[in-house]
């Protein structure tokens, strides 16, 4: 073997590199946030469209992430944290993630609309369109409020879900969706916080760019205090209750603290672990949003056995 060919072959993309081009971590949370908006909505789903619809709804995340990576190869490439995707590193090629994207949105569209039902279907068109176009293509080079409103990307699938069982939207899925519209700002603002200079060298411009790290504490302290009575009010719906929301007081207690900490720190003392507090609430945030479901779940059950809500 020639060493042209050696390199050929190390560079060759594997099942591997396609599956890290439809960012696992993301989809997995879009399978869970919507598998949640399915389980407690008030209608029940048979088990076999349910899951096909959960599928589909996977797939079409997956074929934003793939979207998403063809179109900002050139911004993934100069920050560190994600030069190594399938296609910076040259693993895939632009033209294949472009192709896979495409493919894998027209499939999880009409395989959901015939699992499922139209509204459905039209809500992860939406979703797909959005995060690929109005997102990565439009908002995310052009705004610092990028990600306040490229956020409804993330916060569709409870509402997905929802509509799969129910042909409709509501009360309770909007605010699902609310949760993860509010909660997207200040988890994301944490993590810029402290990795500012890769937004930097890719002449991204979020908050930390453009307007400092000053403002994006406010930003932080202020998106927080709103997203409070968005995740306390969800628990005094019909899929809350009780052990929602004693966890929901608990957790969004944490986490304005949190908000607090960032907005108080000052910036020119010294600091053993730079950014810890900024940290130590982003990756809380992390948490925060699985809790949430995850005792909208808890409700659901206990319900089952004529034991939760109000």
């Amino acid at each position: 073997m020639t060493d042209t060919n050696a390199s050929a072959f190390q560079h060759e993309a594997g099942f591997g590199d396609y599956f890290a081009l439809l960012k696992p971590r993301v989809m997995s949370l879009v399978i869970f946030t919507a598998f949640v908006g399915l389980l407690v909505a008030p209608v029940s789903v048979h088990p076999v469209i349910g899951l096909c619809s959960i599928l589909f709804i996977a797939i079409g995340a997956g074929a934003s992430g793939a979207l998403n990576m063809w179109w900002d190869a050139d911004i993934d490439a100069v920050m560190k944290r994600t030069a190594n995707r399938p296609v910076p590193a040259g693993r895939v090629t632009a033209d294949e993630a472009l192709a896979i994207g495409l493919a894998l949105s027209v499939m999880s569209v009409v395989f959901l609309a015939l699992a499922a039902n139209i509204l459905a279907a039209g809500l992860l068109a939406f979703t797909i369109f959005f995060y690929a176009v109005i997102y990565t293509m439009l908002l995310k080079r052009w705004t610092p409020q990028n990600i306040v409103i490229g956020g409804a990307a993330g916060a569709f699938p409870p509402m997905i879900g929802w509509a799969v069982a129910t042909g409709g939207v509501s009360l309770e899925s909007v605010l699902m969706f609310a949760l993860i519209f509010m909660w997207t700002p200040p988890h994301f603002w944490a993590l810029a916080l402290f990795m500012k200079g890769d937004y930097d060298k890719a002449r991204v411009p979020m908050l930390t760019v453009t307007h400092g790290r000053r403002v994006t504490r406010n930003h932080i302290l202020v998106y927080t205090v709103l997203l409070v009575p968005v995740a306390i009010g969800l628990g005094l719906t019909s899929i809350g209750g009780p052990v929602y929301l004693a966890a929901a007081v608990l957790m969004n207690a944490w986490f304005l603290k949190g908000a607090v900490d960032i907005w108080r720190r000052d910036e020119t003392a010294a600091d053993a672990d730079a950014y810890r507090t900024e940290k130590s609430v982003f990756r809380f945030s992390i948490l925060y949003l699985f809790l949430h479901f995850g005792m909208l779940l808890v409700e659901a059950t206990l319900r089952g056995f004529g034991l939760g809500g109000w």
